[in-house]
């Protein structure tokens, strides 16, 4: 049986489901898993794409690929963490069909945090993940 995981938006809290995540993730007792931050390299070393959009369709991908080798879905994501290089409202814009994608309507919980840099001088979208792994 696979443990579910609860998510709560208090009224006394503003409302996250508005915006596609949730205040509270509660996870059943079980393995909890931390991918560590997915970015937009590839397994074969092809170029940092230039453009944003490309760069989070790529690190998008990446998290699908972590997810799926632990057995896992966005169903199954606690929190995750949106590094942005240069955050303001235009670039959070053009990142949010790529998060709803990586959602797939889950909700989890999520907190985006604006950076000066990342890894690599290319760079500009990180995401880290916490997950409880299925049964």
């Amino acid at each position: 049986m696979t443990a579910s995981i609860t998510r709560l938006n208090p009224p006394t809290m503003p409302d996250a489901a508005a915006a596609g995540y949730s205040q509270i993730s509660i996870a059943e007792a079980g393995r909890i898993a931390c991918i560590s931050g997915q970015v937009a390299w590839t397994p074969d070393g092809s170029p940092v794409p230039a453009m944003l959009g490309g760069q989070a369709e790529l690190v998008v991908r990446n998290a699908k690929a972590a997810l799926a080798a632990i057995g896992a879905t966005a169903k199954d994501l606690m929190i995750v963490r949106i590094y942005l290089v240069d955050l303001n409202e235009t670039r959070l814009g053009e990142l949010w069909p790529h998060i709803y994608d990586l959602f797939d309507g889950a909700q989890p919980s999520l907190t985006g945090i604006g950076v000066a840099a990342l890894a690599g001088p290319d760079l500009q979208v990180e995401i880290e993940m916490t997950v409880r792994v299925p049964d």
